[in-house]
């Protein structure tokens, strides 16, 4: 992808919209979407990196209540041309064609690569990826396994999600305070990750999300590891103007 002159790629992740309640997360909402409205302006692309919502899940004919005004301005962005891609998260697993069939938005469920004005990226939420965290790892095989997706749809909406939202707020990676504690360049589990796919093939930014830290670290002398924060404490994104990437503050109310 050419980024066009005076045009650049914005990255955001984790904003966990519906935490702790829907009436609570409005107010983040709100400044999300006053995001969106600024850099749609001169955006060639926007990639957000998965827990935009605290919990999604698409049954066949329903869609969680809620978050019109993000979907609202999604698809108006998307539909003005500018692309959106989205990466899911560990709190949105479920996703299953609603965005890529009402909003035009593609979806991927793994780090992908792209490659900006020549310069390399590896993008991705971040979620069971490096070493450790084999509990979470082992929960995840039964989320996203086909039969574990059947069970749950043939619960009434109403019960599943409040079931599933429950359990969500419940787990600290929602408030960032587990997250936000900095673990050392050597022991940041991602940055650990990122290590170890330079060995098999360069890339000049590992883009991530999940980690609720903003973050970054030079991996090499060409290697950069980005982690992007969070939009419950930190309100930070992600700018690539073609030549540099740097983290922002969105300071407006």
């Amino acid at each position: 992808m050419t980024i066009p002159v005076g045009k650049k790629i914005y990255f955001a992740s984790d904003n966990h919209l519906g935490a702790p309640t829907a009436e609570a997360s409005r107010p983040r909402e709100k400044k999300f979407v006053a995001w969106l409205d600024e850099v749609k302006h001169d955006a060639a692309a926007i990639f957000l990196l998965g827990d935009l919502f605290d919990f999604w899940f698409e049954y066949k004919t329903v869609v969680p209540k809620g978050f019109t005004r993000t979907l609202g301005k999604l698809a108006e962005i998307s539909d003005s041309g500018i692309p959106i891609h989205y990466f899911v998260g560990n709190h949105d697993l479920w996703m299953n064609g609603y965005f890529e069939e009402e909003l035009g938005i593609p979806v991927y469920h793994k780090p992908e690569e792209f490659t900006f004005n020549s310069t390399s990226f590896l993008i991705g939420h971040g979620d069971g990826l490096g070493p450790g965290d084999k509990g979470y790892k082992r929960m995840k095989k039964v989320f996203v396994s086909p039969f574990f997706k059947w069970l749950f749809k043939w619960g009434h909406p109403d019960i599943g999600m409040r079931i599933a939202q429950y359990l969500s707020v419940k787990n600290k990676l929602i408030s960032g305070d587990d997250d936000a504690k900095f673990l050392g360049e050597e022991n940041e589990w991602l940055a650990v990750y990122s290590r170890k796919k330079l060995e098999e093939k360069h890339r000049d930014f590992f883009v991530f999300g999940h980690r609720h830290l903003p973050l970054e670290i030079q991996l090499n002398e060409k290697s950069k590891y980005i982690n992007l924060g969070d939009w419950i404490q930190y309100y930070t994104y992600g700018i690539f103007n073609g030549e540099n990437f740097e983290l922002k503050t969105f300071q407006k109310d």
